[in-house]
């Protein structure tokens, strides 16, 4: 049976309209406490005793596509408690139904703090005034930053890991509650002292997860000893392929002498690659003389205030970093290689043919781009030994070391055949990082001391060692079920509400909108 709709039930619960008004765009609604007495707020005693009247202005939510304010008949009573302090105080509302000096009732406050943590301030208002429940900005971060962010549950098993504020110049760190899925605290900055603290707060935690920064590592061991560390999986096999990387980036040298490249004949060099190479030939100038200091015993100090060159720039001179002929950059033709790489097998060698084909399928780019890949598609079907004289970068001999040969051209087989006759440290290092590959996915912990002792005389010792300083964690990587991958993902919803918020996203406001209520 249909029930009829009472005026009261339009306004929040406990107060009664009396009058309502359209003007305009607006509903204003004349409303009264039904209460018939009020507490004092400072004895909590009643009272029935009024002093006056008088008259407030409160935002609610719309109703039929028009704002709807509340003018709200409060009273002032008279405490008659004998010995209180406040003689006269003005009515309060009960169930949170208005708050003291506010302009707006609890429940649009809720809502407007609910938009503000999903959307942040400038998108949360541009929405709300869609609502029709004008607010500004800064009116939203406040309401979320009044509000105390509720106690979350303790956590046992926590991950760890820093996030930037700024890109290598500001940084902070996250923890998060792998159990529960969820962020448990942000802190201000990355150091292991900060950590320590907030770890040391915590003696419930049984289990922290963490990449291989050694902050993290000191900061368990010291506020938790108890508790076991797991390095991540992710971030080590990330660890052992840079090695690799590094292993080949020292053997560069050795590279050329094997492949016979250590001198280039410029004729068979595109335009684009003449200019590098004479670039090239200018940093083994400044390579040999910064090397010839280090061989005289002289300090990296000494060295930068003799030659005026940087500090990073010397310590790639000595590590070999700075010894490769040609920068390789992505290029345009990236995505249409498979293409043009089927066509030159047809025969089609022809690359104006070729370019004009391309700009059907939506290349943009010239056709000089088109010209210098097919000239270098030549040269490389010319596999005689006088040809193989163009290193790739380290960076690239290391993707196809480890790539496999029905994947690789007969001139990328040809120059890694050569390094693996003439550079077979490099060989033994590509098989040790693939049993550590094997070992982490496999969960083989009984290979892992072999493994460290395989690493002590290889190109990759270095890795090998950290390894061992970081046995436990690592072994607990292998045997234990949790990592750090919830972790990143929580960093990247961080970078994304961040950026929401317009640069008003300081640490009080990140934790409100990314640390749930239990």
């Amino acid at each position: 049976m249909p029930r009829t709709l009472r005026p009261s039930e339009l306004v929040p619960q406990g107060l009664a309209v009396e009058s309502a008004v359209v003007e305009g765009s607006s509903t204003i609604i004349t409303v009264r406490a039904m209460a018939a007495a009020g507490r004092c707020p400072a004895c909590s005693s009643s009272t029935r005793r009024v002093h006056s009247r008088y008259f407030r202005t409160a935002l609610d939510l719309p109703l039929s596509g028009k704002v709807v304010r509340l003018l709200v008949a409060a009273r002032r009573f008279r405490c008659e408690a004998a010995g209180c302090s406040q003689r006269i105080f003005a009515e309060r509302f009960d169930g949170g139904i208005l708050h003291p000096w506010g302009r707006r009732t609890a429940r649009v406050d809720d809502l407007l703090h609910h938009l503000g943590l999903a959307l942040g301030g400038r998108p949360g208002a541009g929405f709300a005034r869609r609502l029709m429940l004008a607010v500004g900005n800064d009116t939203l971060l406040r309401l979320v930053r009044r509000r105390a962010r509720p106690p979350v549950a303790a956590p046992t098993v926590v991950g760890i890991d820093d996030w930037a504020w700024r890109r290598n110049q500001r940084y902070g760190t996250l923890v998060c509650d792998l159990e529960r899925r969820h962020v448990v605290c942000l802190l201000p900055d990355r150091e292991a002292g900060t950590a320590e603290a907030w770890l040391a707060g915590q003696p419930q935690i049984a289990v922290v997860a963490r990449d291989r920064s050694g902050n993290y590592a000191l900061a368990a061991a010291r506020a938790l000893p108890h508790a076991v560390q797991v390095a991540d999986r992710w971030h080590l096999m990330e660890n052992a392929s840079r090695a690799f990387a590094e292993a080949v980036r020292q053997s560069m040298r050795a590279i050329r002498q094997v492949i016979g490249a250590t001198t280039l004949n410029p004729a068979l060099l595109t335009a684009a690659e003449r200019i590098q190479y004479e670039g090239y030939l200018r940093r083994e100038d400044t390579n040999a003389a910064v090397l010839e200091q280090a061989r005289a015993g002289m300090t990296i100090k000494q060295i930068v205030r003799r030659t005026g060159h940087s500090r990073g720039l010397i310590r790639q001179i000595m590590r070999g970093q700075r010894s490769d002929v040609f920068r390789t950059r992505e290029s345009s033709l990236e995505v249409y290689l498979p293409w043009l790489d089927a066509q030159w097998s047809t025969g089609a060698h022809n690359s104006a043919a070729l370019w004009r084909q391309l700009k059907q399928q939506g290349f943009q780019g010239s056709r000089r781009v088109v010209g210098e890949w097919a000239t270098r598609r030549r040269h490389a079907d010319k596999i005689e030994l006088d040809r193989l004289q163009r290193v790739p970068s380290a960076r690239t001999l290391a993707r196809l070391l480890t790539t496999a040969r029905d994947s690789l051209s007969r001139a990328q087989t040809v120059t890694i055949a050569a390094v693996e006759a003439g550079v077979p440290a490099l060989v033994e290092a590509r098989e040790i990082i693939a049993a550590f590959h094997v070992m982490i996915r496999k969960r083989a912990h009984a290979s892992l001391d072999p493994w460290i002792a395989r690493t002590k005389t290889s190109l990759v010792s270095s890795f090998g060692n950290g390894i061992s300083k970081d046995h436990g964690a690592v072994l607990s990587a292998i045997t234990s079920p949790w990592s750090s991958g919830q972790v990143e993902g929580q960093i990247t919803r961080l970078k994304l509400v961040k950026r929401q918020m317009y640069g008003r996203a300081k640490l009080d406001l990140l934790e409100a909108r990314l640390v749930p209520a239990p």
